[in-house]
């Protein structure tokens, strides 16, 4: 196993990057979990895939899209649309005081 330990100038500039500003416990904290993280990927790394095919999906879903159409707009009269607001009077939309 390979080890990667992130050293705690590594971690001030990635804080510095970040606008973080971390405590003494907190780089500590961080060192040990990147540090455990990039050991991970180092195992991964190391790993032989070689003849293995991708896998892209994990879940068994597909991603199932339609074409796009174009259809004609629909055209609604002013009077079919005063059919369905709320309040109207005289041929208007009525609506509540507004101060």
């Amino acid at each position: 196993m390979i080890m990667s330990k992130i050293s705690r100038e590594q971690i001030l500039k990635l804080a510095l990057l970040s606008s973080l500003s971390l405590s003494d416990e907190e780089i500590v904290k961080y060192q040990n979990e990147l540090g455990a993280i990039l050991e991970y990927v180092a195992i991964l790394e190391e790993t032989n895939t070689d003849g293995l095919k991708p896998t892209y999906q994990v879940t068994g879903l597909e991603n199932v899209t339609r074409e796009d159409s174009v259809a004609e707009p629909q055209q609604a009269s002013p009077t079919d649309l005063m059919k369905i607001v709320p309040k109207s009077q005289d041929g208007y939309i009525k609506v509540g005081r507004m101060i």
